[in-house]
């Protein structure tokens, strides 16, 4: 899907045709409409697929009168448990003259706000300030989900404490895995925007110099929450790990004991229950005798294991 915006008394409309300081918003497009594109902005083809792949990370590449920032997004979906699960999407902006391109495989919410008109003083004829105002965005976005899997892993941590099971470590195991995503994807972020500074890349304008020193703090912020959770979550689930471990070691020593306990008894009676004659064995005419005998024995065992902490 293609359509074209421009801006009007800040309010962003859709139009038929592509004109000057528009906006393309290319979402899974398909192989005729890149054509198209590449026909009307005289733009590569593989510079409007760069961000068709999903494991493109981010980076810039230059070309004669067009520029290409590839930067990851953040995404939040459900699998078929209706648990929550983060990752990151690469999103293609491409600068020109006279347009301002977007390129991504699915619509995410960081674009559908300034589309929808939620972003103040947003225009996309100010390319360099779009783009800004953009990673802006990408940043608050990536704070919100850092804090919704903060919030998260307390709760499942909270259930751990109740009870140990698989299916929370497996969600934390989810978690991690996110925020190695999340991380990865900041970093690399970080290394475009250090490059962006220098300003061979676009023409940072005056006016720009404290919006991009916002995106780069903001930015920063992000990656460093994302690898003290990522710390603390490895600590998490390295302790819940242990536990189970030792709560199975546990169950483990209280059932030999307890099987210590029943081979007494066991013996016993099978020692006076041999077809040996019925004189041979002590006390063999007397029933109760082996049974008290057996509980004696048994309960000074069950001591020696309570005092040893077995049982």
């Amino acid at each position: 899907m293609v359509t074209y915006y421009t801006v009007s008394d800040g309010v962003f409309s859709s139009v038929e045709t592509l004109t000057e300081g528009c906006w393309i918003y290319a979402v899974d497009p398909t192989d005729a409409e890149i054509k198209r594109i590449s026909a009307d902005t005289k733009i590569e083809s593989d510079v409007l697929k760069a961000a068709l792949d999903e494991e493109e990370r981010a980076r810039i590449e230059l070309d004669e009168g067009t520029t290409l920032i590839v930067s990851d997004t953040p995404i939040a979906s459900k699998d078929e448990n209706n648990v929550v699960t983060y990752s990151t999407l690469p999103v293609g902006m491409i600068f020109t003259k006279y347009y301002f391109i977007t390129v991504c495989l699915s619509d995410n919410t960081v674009l559908q706000d300034f589309k929808n008109g939620f972003i103040k003083n947003a225009n996309p004829a100010l390319r360099t300030r779009f783009y800004l105002q953009i990673m802006l965005q990408t940043a608050g976005r990536y704070l919100q989900y850092l804090k919704q899997i903060d919030k998260i892993t307390d709760f499942i941590e909270k259930r751990l404490y109740k009870a140990t099971t698989n299916n929370e470590l497996v969600q934390l195991l989810d978690l991690q895995k996110s925020l190695v995503y999340i991380s990865t994807a900041l970093k690399n972020i970080e290394m475009t925007l250090s490059k962006i500074e220098r300003g061979r890349i676009l023409k940072l304008y005056s006016d720009d110099a404290e919006l991009f020193e916002d995106v780069v703090i903001e930015f920063r912020q992000a990656r460093e929450m994302a690898d003290t959770f990522a710390s603390v979550l490895a600590g998490t689930i390295e302790t819940f790990s242990s536990v189970i471990s030792n709560n199975l070691n546990e169950t483990m020593k209280k059932l030999t004991s307890v099987t210590i306990l029943l081979a007494i008894p066991t013996m016993i009676s099978g020692f006076y229950g041999m077809n040996i004659g019925t004189a041979g064995i002590p006390l063999a005419w007397n029933f109760w005798l082996p049974v008290a005998v057996s509980a004696v024995i048994t309960i000074g065992a069950a001591f020696v294991l309570i005092k040893k902490k077995m049982l």
